[in-house]
């Protein structure tokens, strides 16, 4: 399993995973597709900010990591 801190950002996250840009838009956080907006944005957002803003529940969003062999931590 790949560990996922939950306190550090997309853009961090997404360059150490690059796999995360394809499952995360999946999920619905679409700007990851967006490379500007993921080297900016992306810099000081991390998945629960991410997942209060959109109106999505952090704990569906670990399940569905944990399904792609991702565990979090936070």
């Amino acid at each position: 399993m790949k560990e996922i801190d939950l306190d550090r950002s997309l853009y961090d996250l997404t360059e150490q995973y690059p796999e995360l840009i394809d499952i995360l838009a999946g999920l619905g956080f679409l700007a990851v597709k967006n490379s500007i907006t993921r080297s900016t944005m992306g810099r000081v957002t991390t998945i629960p900010q991410g997942c209060k803003k959109m109106g999505m529940d952090l704990d569906e969003v670990k399940k569905a990591l944990k399904e792609k062999g991702f565990v979090t931590k936070a």
